[in-house]
């Protein structure tokens, strides 16, 4: 079965089920869809083409290789998960040439690779948890959160948009509302 699809980078269901279809359209979008961002990545991370086309190939196999076998769950947009596996491959390669060159000083400030697909994955869910949150949350505290955290408005522009009497009170309402914000976070 071969899925015909539109858009240059597919969506993440469309790649899932096309691996899972044994779409080949499905699989060459997804090869040339991310190499970008995992080409810039090792060009800024003493690297080459040749390894970022290396070690985007060992991702996409493990990515395919765990669709197939029915082991990924889509708990995260498959960019996160393709850059963290490639940032983890490079990684350890970085780290394998730096033993074997005893030139560790230059790789010193690498973070423990092994928790780096899961830290991903786990904002992934916390963004997706706060945006639910927000959603629910309910007028006038939606748009002033919005307009304070996002837009960067100041409490005295948040207060004369929603004609409080001064910055105080705005506070205080943005402060409720936060209190709001956090009882829904947790209960989803």
């Amino acid at each position: 079965m071969s899925n015909k699809l539109s858009s240059s980078v597919p969506t993440d269901r469309e790649v899932v089920l096309g691996i899972l279809n044994d779409s080949e359209d499905a699989l060459n979008k997804l090869y040339t869809g991310y190499f970008p961002m995992v080409l810039q990545f090792i060009l800024n991370n003493n690297g080459d083409e040749d390894d970022a086309k290396d070690v985007y190939q060992e991702s996409i196999i493990i990515l395919y290789n765990k669709i197939k076998t029915g082991e990924f769950e889509l708990t995260s947009k498959l960019k996160t998960y393709i850059y963290s596996v490639s940032r983890r491959i490079w990684l350890k390669k970085l780290a394998q040439h730096s033993r074997k060159s005893s030139n560790i000083a230059e790789f010193e400030d690498i973070i423990a690779v092994e928790t780096d697909v899961e830290l991903h994955e786990a904002k992934d869910l916390q963004f997706e948890k706060m945006g639910s949150a927000l959603a629910s949350l309910g007028e006038p505290c939606k748009t002033i959160i919005q307009d304070f955290y996002i837009n960067n408005l100041s409490m005295q522009d948040i207060s004369e948009k929603f004609g409080y009497t001064n910055t105080d009170n705005a506070k205080t309402q943005k402060y409720k509302c936060l209190q709001r914000l956090k009882k829904l976070f947790f209960q989803i």
